[in-house]
This record gives C-alpha cells, structure tokens and sequence, in this order.
C-alpha cells in the first residue's frame, strides 16, 4: 500500500468514534517503534514532521524512512504529514517531496491574514492530491519551533469556524480547547494535586469542542498538544541524573472522551521522546561501560512501541481499524 491521505481515514474515525494517533518522528528507532505497534494492532497511522525535524535529519531521510515502513507494513494506511508548516514555502516543499498531507499553522496572524495564508496553500496542496490542516486557536506552551507563552494563547472561537472552513477549503482543522504543547504544559500554580499527590491540569474545554461540532458537523477536529506526559519515564528520567520537576501532560481519559466525539486527529510527541529518554538514562546509569548505540537505542525503540501501543489501544481507540 502506498502512502495516502488522511480523507478516508478521518470518515472512518468519526463515524467509528475513534481518533488516528499522529506521532511525531525524527530518527530510524522512534520511525520503528511507532509502526510495528501500529502493524500489530492493525491501526491507521500517521506519521508527522515538524519543521524541526527537517532540520535535524533532512527531509529525503525522513520521507525514506517512512516510505521503508510502508514497505514493511503493507497493511495498514499511513500518512505522511507536515506537522505546524510555518509557511507556504515549506509546505510547498513537502507537497513537491512526497508528502500527503500539510499542516498550515497560520494562527500567530490575524483572522483574515490566516485564511488569506490557508486557502493558498490548500489551493496549490489540492492540485497536487494532497490534504491540509489549518489551524484555529493558538496553544501554549513549546514544540521545535513553536514557542507561545499562556498570555498569548487563545480558544477557538467557535462562531469563527464556519467562516474559516468555508473561505479557506481545509480538509481538517486543529482548534485550541486547553491542550497545550511541549512537556511542561502547565505550571503547578494551574493544576490541583489530587489524593496521590500529582498534578492534575484544568479540564479540556468539551463546551467549545460541542459547539464547533455542531457547526461543522462531521468535519474532522485536530488536537495539537495532547501529549499525557507518562509519569513512569519522567521518574525514570529524574532518577537518573533528569531534572524535569512538575512536568504534567493531558489525562488520557479525557483525550478519550475527545476521540469519542468529532476529533479524528490526535499528536503525541513529548511521550515519545520522555520514553526514549528515559529509557537511555537508566540504561547508561546501569550500564556505565556501554558505549554502542544498538545496544542503548533497541529498549527505547522497545518502550516507544509499547506506549504507541497503548495509545492505539486505550486512549485512540483505533486498533483493528485499518
């Protein structure tokens, strides 16, 4: 199976109320992890690039890669997409060097500057068979290249959506409703402690969630930022030379609930790299004497596919979907 496009993909999730887990990649290992849980639970599967990720392993290795695990996973659907395409010269780039869908992150403009922005780059995107992101709401927090402070963040204005899709031609988009990005989502001063002393975030906003899906109804919904932070590798990477104190992400029941209902498109990012960090953390503090890559990056390869795989299973709900 070749790449494809999320169109089909999305139809299906909403109707089946489930979402596609969309991963971040940047290197063989984490490629690896990803899709081998995504082969074994049967479940679609995107697989997504930042700006930043380009610039760290180059945009002919990153589209090699991904073009090695559709070989290796001939089953199941796999998107290539461009994750907060900060322009239309880079995504152009990424429509010309084989990607199938683009994200267009205009929501740093003004409302009309953003569709002015979106709707040029889903002009030239959909002459070339290919699909776009647009993006609604700005989140907080820090991820490559985006950097928001919380007093620059703003929700989705539901009664801007309608306008939005319609001037623009988006095929999906990312609103804001309390998601945000980076490990560090929240300050503690944000969140409460709950019985166990940890840290809970403030709820996602459902209301705007509710209300952009009653205006566009069965349109694809994104969540960006939706990473839950696993508490076990942020004590893994603490306990081995780390200091990430009240780092705190999404509780995963909530993104479920989200899945549930018209969001089709979930990122998870930090996770990844906190299970492969962590994993190397413990295993240079046990292993002093190693020094072969092979031998630190498999269990991180091994514990990025288990966490995928619970992510498909338990969170996405998208396992034996594809």
């Amino acid at each position: 199976m070749a790449l494809v496009t999320s169109t089909e993909m999305f139809k299906k999730a909403y109707a089946g109320g489930y979402a596609v887990g969309a991963f971040n990649v940047n290197n063989m290992e984490i490629v690896q992890g990803i899709t081998e849980a995504a082969r074994e639970e049967k479940a679609p599967l995107i697989l997504q690039v930042s700006k930043g990720a380009r610039a760290y392993a180059n945009h002919t290795y990153l589209v090699k890669l991904v073009e090695a695990a559709v070989i290796e996973c001939p089953d199941i659907p796999i998107v290539l997409h461009l994750d907060h395409g900060p322009d239309f010269e880079t995504c152009k780039s990424c429509i010309d060097g084989g990607f199938t869908s683009v994200m267009i992150d205009g929501s740093s403009h003004s409302f009309e500057d953003n569709i002015a922005l979106t709707r040029k780059v889903v002009e030239y995107a959909h002459a070339h068979g290919v699909v776009v992101e647009g993006e609604l709401g700005t989140l907080a927090g820090v991820e490559d290249d985006v950097k928001v402070s919380a007093e620059d963040s703003s929700y989705t204005r539901p009664d801007e959506v309608e306008e939005f899709v319609t001037k623009t031609g988006v095929d999906s988009l990312a609103i804001a409703i309390g998601t945000s990005h980076g490990a560090y989502k929240f300050t503690p001063e944000q969140c409460t402690r709950n019985e166990k002393g940890i840290l809970v975030p403030p709820p996602l906003r459902f209301d705007i969630l509710e209300e952009i899906s009653r205006r566009l109804p069965g349109f694809p919904i994104v969540l960006h930022g939706s990473s839950s932070v696993p508490q076990e590798f942020v004590k893994m990477i603490n306990e081995n030379g780390g200091k990430m104190p009240d780092a705190v992400g999404i509780p995963e029941e909530q993104l479920r609930k989200a899945a549930e209902m018209s969001v089709c498109k979930i990122n998870i990012d930090s996770d990844l790299r906190l299970a492969m960090t962590g994993t190397i953390r413990q295993f240079f503090a046990e292993h002093p004497d190693k020094f072969d890559p092979r031998e630190y990056l498999k269990p991180a390869r091994a514990n990025i596919k288990e966490m995928v795989r619970h992510k498909i299973v338990d969170v996405l709900g998208c396992n034996d979907k594809a």
